[in-house]
């Protein structure tokens, strides 16, 4: 990859980083320090931490497409606007109610897709998946990060400390778009954004269906869960902001370090199944025991070990699935509906869970994350084994489009070969190969051979 084209992914990377920094960062004290707002109560509390999940659903698809129109770097920048606006509300407000005002206006600025789309347009077909891997690999950093950055900013600051650095980092964010160049041209890309009409056919897919309740499920115990726990450590157990600061440090750097060979080993190993069962299981054995033991430090403490190092598997895991699984000409509308059900799960999980928990307290929480993990590992469990499959990309030429069905017959008759799409508007080739089979320069001489003859 070029150094300018690095350049743009990594700046675009540290945009979306900063984002999902300042919507984490507050998870950890949220819960405990929300209720001495005016006309708080635990079930609004709730509603105020998932409320930027419903806007992030709603918002998502509309600002994609925008950009298709008036560009990306615009839409960026009113996203960005409105997640600092939304920031500074919440910073400001002393009412449960400009709270939740705030938290919608900050998921409201949702330019996730119109991100991605944007590192499509600034890179070559050939580097498209080594930009996105370093996307999600910024992204997923920046979330442990915001689990240990937020308790310090807030031992600090207080919890309107971190939504003023929340603005900040958008600001931010902000400077650091004007600095990355626009693109040459904005195309629609199907691999990556949404297609009102495919819906149907993603909806008829089994098995994205199934993946899509995972993510919802996933992201719905999570926030749940973090309704109860920061009141265990802070009411419960009396944990000190120092100790808790270290419990998620050693937590999560614990975590993430015994799953990554696991994650390696389903994907190398190709035991990838097996592995994304056991993930699930893990979660409902943490829940389940976290209903059961939730009265010493160091039980929680354990589970919550468990907990994420399953949460990272997975988190890891599902959008390689849902890359494999659907096909080429609507991957982009399965990855928008996949996020969709992300967010949706955050605004689900935390509502309820603040409802929950207004009712049954902690134990409630706990036992309703159990269900949705039992739940979920029963429709995982009739899963098919997932393809080990990789998307190549290749430029097509004028006549590629000419002799679009012999080349496509040429290639699909290449064994390895899956699925063969030409995207004319892109004047690119993709395919889904298995790479352990697959000589990508056979593949090459094929597509050169055929388009040349």
């Amino acid at each position: 990859m070029k150094m300018q084209h690095r350049s743009a992914v990594m700046s675009l990377a540290m945009i979306m980083a900063f984002r999902m920094l300042g919507l984490f960062m507050i998870l950890p004290v949220f819960s405990v320090h929300a209720t001495t707002l005016t006309n708080a109560t635990v079930t609004l509390v709730g509603v105020a931490l998932g409320i930027y999940g419903l806007t992030q659903a709603i918002f998502q698809m509309p600002f994609g497409m925008l950009s298709d129109h008036i560009g990306r770097k615009p839409v960026i920048a009113a996203g960005l606007l409105l997640f600092a606006a939304g920031s500074v509300v919440a910073a400001l407000s002393h009412s449960i109610y400009g709270m939740i005002l705030g938290r919608a206006l900050q998921g409201a600025g949702a330019i996730g897709s119109t991100a991605l789309a944007m590192v499509a347009d600034l890179t070559r077909d050939e580097n498209r998946s080594k930009a996105m891997a370093m996307i999600g690999l910024t992204i997923g950093s920046s979330f442990s990060i915001a689990m240990i950055l937020g308790p310090i900013i807030f031992a600090w600051f207080h919890l309107s400390g971190i939504f003023w650095v929340t603005a900040g980092l958008g600001l931010i964010g902000l400077i650091i778009l004007v600095i990355i160049p626009s693109p040459a041209k904005v195309i629609p890309h199907p691999d990556i954004e949404m297609e009102t009409g495919k819906f149907k056919s993603v909806f008829k897919n089994g098995q994205l269906v199934r993946l899509d309740w995972g993510i919802f499920s996933m992201h719905a115990m999570l926030m749940a869960t973090f309704i109860a726990i920061p009141i265990l450590f802070t009411h419960t157990l009396g944990l000190s902001p120092t100790h808790q600061i270290i419990t998620y440090l050693v937590v999560l750097v614990l975590a993430f370090s015994s799953m990554v060979p696991l994650i390696i080993i389903a994907e190398k190993k190709r035991k990838m199944k097996g592995i994304f069962l056991l993930a699930i299981f893990m979660l409902l054995v943490s829940q389940t025991l976290l209903f059961l033991l939730h009265d010493m430090a160091i039980s929680i403490s354990i589970l919550l070990f468990l907990f994420f190092a399953a949460f990272t598997l997975l988190e890891a895991s599902l959008p390689s699935l849902v890359s494999k699984i659907a096909p080429i000409r609507y991957k982009g509308t399965a990855m928008g509906v996949y996020s969709t059900s992300q967010f949706l799960g955050i605004f689900v999980g935390g509502s309820l869970g603040g409802l929950i928990f207004s009712h049954y307290g902690t134990h409630g929480i706990f036992l309703f994350c159990a269900l949705l993990a039992l739940a979920w590992l029963i429709i995982a469990s009739s899963m098919k084994h997932p393809p080990y499959l990789s998307t190549l990309i290749f430029e097509a030429s004028e006549k590629s489009t000419q002799v679009a069905d012999e080349l496509n017959h040429q290639l699909k008759s290449i064994p390895g070969v899956a699925e063969v799409a030409l995207i004319s508007a892109e004047k690119l080739i993709y395919l889904k190969v298995d790479r352990k089979i697959v000589d990508e320069n056979e593949l090459r001489k094929v597509i050169e051979g055929v388009t040349l003859a």
